[in-house]
């Protein structure tokens, strides 16, 4: 009895320690998108961001291009229990792409097109800021479009000889009209046609301060605030705004940090 007694105490325990427990899996990299599972209740803080934790203890965050060697993640459970770890960021090698011949008004625009390109920016920073409880994200990614990867995460591009600020995404280069597919479950939270550098722009909200955008796309099939599933079309690859050719650009935030949509997607298909 008393054998018992000992062995349901310990599997007491043992559950009890799984459910404390705080995983991660992802890339710990520059650019990287980590997710993870706690306990629910628990509170997460990466170095000064809160982590929104959902019901069942599942959560997202990632890290810019630029950031630094290490993070920290403060972990505080329900009873009041603190964990601190100190998290490795791996560094990155980013390739230098050099683009010639853009016409120059497309390079350096001119002052009366910068309140439009403003405007532009103001808009995709409100359809970024969303903050949903729902963790669409745990419906897991596919690729966008298939095609030739034409542009890569994190390249710094010369335009005409001046550099530019690092490429956020990934090019993908396929004829116009391609369908273009919801990588991962999201409600579309900006569907733009005509932005200046980006031409046709939408923006898909997968929760917890994690999104996707698709640029150049030549047409938009779904509207802001609507649900789409992994899978449905939201648009078509096309050449719109500042670009040289028909391609999609898929990029990828965890609030303001640029993250690396290679990280949540096997190798592309080669047929």
């Amino acid at each position: 009895m008393v054998e018992r007694l000992l062995a349901v105490v310990c599997l007491v325990l043992v559950s009890t320690a799984a459910l404390a427990e705080t995983t991660l899996s992802g890339a710990l990299t520059q650019g990287g998108i980590v997710f993870g599972q706690t306990e629910p209740g628990t509170t997460l803080v990466l170095d000064d961001l809160t982590v929104r934790v959902d019901d069942d203890g599942a959560f997202v965050f990632g890290f810019h291009r630029d950031a630094p060697a290490t993070a920290t993640l403060v972990i505080t459970r329900p009873d009041g229990a603190v964990e601190r770890r100190e998290l490795t960021v791996d560094s990155r090698e980013f390739d230098v792409q050099r683009i010639d011949g853009l016409p120059e008004n497309m390079v350096s625009p001119p002052q009366e097109v910068m309140d439009r390109i403003l405007k532009d920016i103001a808009e995709v920073k409100a359809a970024r800021s969303a903050d949903r409880p729902e963790s669409d994200f745990r419906s897991g990614f596919v690729w966008p479009a298939t095609g030739r990867i034409s542009g890569v995460y994190g390249s710094q591009r010369i335009l005409n000889g001046k550099p530019r600020q690092p490429h956020y995404g990934i090019d993908i280069a396929a004829p116009t009209g391609t369908p273009v597919v919801a990588p991962a479950d999201g409600v579309v939270t900006l569907a733009a046609t005509d932005h200046y550098y980006t031409g046709g722009t939408l923006i898909l909200d997968h929760g917890h301060s994690l999104s996707s955008t698709f640029i150049h796309l030549d047409s938009v099939a779904v509207a802001v605030g609507q649900q789409v599933r992994q899978g449905d079309v939201i648009g078509t690859i096309g050449a719109t705004g500042r670009a040289t050719g028909p391609h999609l650009d898929w990029r990828m935030n965890w609030r303001d940090r640029r993250l690396d949509p290679a990280y949540v997607v096997p190798p592309m298909p080669t047929n």
